[in-house]
């Protein structure tokens, strides 16, 4: 498909603003992007589309055209809906590098113009999926319409079963025919994502394929482009068909390709519609962690109560979850990533759609993510509990999935605090949550979980540990360090206090103490050497954590 063609068809809402001699070039693909350097995920002939959010300042926009003039795109489309409408430093960098430069009117979705190039280039290459295709679009952009039109629709035309399943093995959708067959079990829909994420850790292209329970499955990988691995496996969804997809023709895998293209499509768009809830957990975690009033953080909850619970008409009661997503190198940063894993997980794991997840706000800072998860009002009886948040429960339902897509270099621990109902109770309930996730990061596993019910044991008691007893533990552990400290000003001690803060992860600890590896492992040997004590085991880990806590 040629330029030419996307401008001449009037619904997708294109102005051209520059190129005219180029509007023969070659459209193979389409790809939104907001990133300033988009290089590593471009081949050559796509669509550009951007909403310009990579652009602060007018000097951003000749290194990014640049950027795409050289990786060889066909041709670049700005939305009008951030800006109003396209700067004219863009117009001329595009005429620089005879970069096609179009404007897309603001009611118009880039979502309407991926799946057109997506139908038109898939058209050329086959007829029966790219019927299923175009019977998608229009129905998925009608009322009612969503991913599992399209099941239905390889159901009803291909005779394919297909789910799709989050990366935990909850079902986002399936079919809806009445004979398609009998439903995914979510045993069977859990290691599917497993052998999923295992598989896209290796960096293969997918699909993959896997044999479970007497059947073959074909795994497509639902992704968010222009991402690190890292920051997408833990989140994509996948299309899961039951069929062995290494017997088909090349045109009919590239076709089922752009399927889950569509489907990320509408990934996208209920992606985009927890940006609110998303603002409202950053402020109230920003007053609770700034020691505001409480009448100014109930204030704010009044605000987010009728957003993520409509039509509730009293303040619900609250849990906070605190979830870390650690990688060994450290060079991605983890809260983006952990923040969608908590709206995944808390999503309640009975209910098949993601729309259950609009009653949880999660924010994230630095490597953290902490959600915000109302609970409703205790009725008569009193019986509320069970609609609570449990840290055991949250492990089992993800931890063997999560764990192979972790792989061997990556951690996630969570962190499970006790309802509150009033803002006073959030400062505590944050650091409750905070103290679990610790405990949890004490054990051993590429998941964890603790909840604030594990507290009770150690840091909610040690206000009431004699102080004679005190004084003797600390000592102990603590006395043999402080004086070697003394000797050599060797720093033992905040040595320790930095390696348990960032749970035992060598690399982090030596980042932040400005160490070298080698250095750190070497201060490590010397405290397990006075003490007699083993960092690597729980029970020392959880001793010195005390011990210092105590101090």
């Amino acid at each position: 498909m040629r330029l030419r063609v996307l401008l001449d068809t009037h619904s997708l809402g294109l102005r051209l603003l520059g190129g005219e001699d180029e509007l023969d070039r070659t459209v193979r693909g389409v790809m939104t992007t907001d990133l300033r350097d988009p290089s590593r995920y471009l081949s050559g002939g796509e669509l550009v589309l951007t909403g310009l959010a990579w652009r602060r300042e007018p000097e951003d926009s000749e290194p990014f055209v640049r950027i795409l003039a050289a990786a060889g795109v066909a041709g670049l489309a700005a939305g009008e809906a951030e800006l109003g409408s396209v700067p004219d430093d863009l117009i001329e960098a595009c005429a620089r590098h005879r970069l096609p430069l179009f404007s897309v009117v603001e009611d118009v979705s880039f979502a309407s113009i991926t799946e057109h190039v997506v139908r038109q280039v898939s058209s050329e290459r086959a007829g029966d999926l790219a019927a299923v295709v175009d019977r998608h679009r229009r129905l998925m952009t009608s009322a009612g319409g969503g991913p599992e039109v399209v099941l239905d629709l390889l159901g009803s035309d291909l005779d394919l079963r297909a789910w799709v399943l989050s990366p935990t093995g909850r079902q986002i959708a399936g079919s809806t025919l009445a004979d398609a067959g009998p439903e995914l079990s979510g045993e069977l829909a859990a290691r599917l994502a497993g052998e999923h994420l295992a598989a896209a850790r290796t960096g293969r292209r997918g699909p993959h394929r896997v044999t479970l329970g007497g059947a073959t499955f074909s795994l497509f990988p639902i992704r968010q482009e222009g991402r690190d691995l890292r920051q997408t496996v833990l989140s994509d969804w996948l299309l899961a068909v039951e069929a062995d997809a290494g017997e088909w023709p090349t045109e009919r895998l590239d076709l089922l390709h752009g399927v889950t293209q569509l489907i990320a499509v509408e990934r996208d768009r209920r992606d985009a519609a927890r940006t609110v809830r998303r603002r409202l957990a950053q402020e109230v975690l920003e007053l609770v962690q700034a020691g505001a009033p409480p009448a100014e953080i109930a204030a704010r909850l009044r605000v987010a109560a009728p957003v993520l619970l409509p039509g509730l008409g009293t303040a619900p009661h609250w849990q906070l979850v605190v979830a870390r997503v650690e990688w060994e190198d450290g060079d991605v940063p983890g809260g983006p990533v952990a923040q969608s894993l908590l709206e995944e997980m808390l999503v309640d794991p009975g209910a098949a759609g993601p729309e259950h997840s609009d009653r949880i706000a999660v924010a994230h800072t630095g490597d953290e993510a902490v959600a915000l998860v109302p609970l409703p009002v205790p009725d008569e009886s009193g019986d509320s509990a069970a609609t609570g948040l449990h840290a055991a429960e949250l492990l089992r339902l993800v931890q063997e999935p999560l764990s192979r897509g972790l792989d061997d270099d990556g951690r996630l621990t969570v962190g499970v605090s006790a309802a509150v109902h009033s803002a006073e109770g959030l400062r505590g309930a944050l650091e409750e949550a905070r103290h679990a996730r610790r405990v949890a990061a004490a054990r051993n596993g590429r998941v964890c979980a603790a909840g604030h019910e594990e507290l009770a044991s150690h840091v909610l008691l040690l206000p009431f540990v004699p102080d004679d007893v005190r004084r003797a533990f600390t000592a102990r552990l603590l006395d043999p360090l402080r004086e070697y400290d003394r000797k050599h000003r060797a720093e033992l001690i905040p040595t320790l206090e930095a390696f348990l803060d960032c749970d035992g992860s060598w690399t982090r600890c030596a980042t932040r103490l400005h160490l070298h590896v080698n250095t750190l492992r070497y201060r490590v040997g010397r405290i397990e050497q006075l003490t007699g004590r083993d960092l690597a085991r729980l029970e020392d880990k959880l001793d010195f954590f005390l011990a210092l806590r105590m101090s």
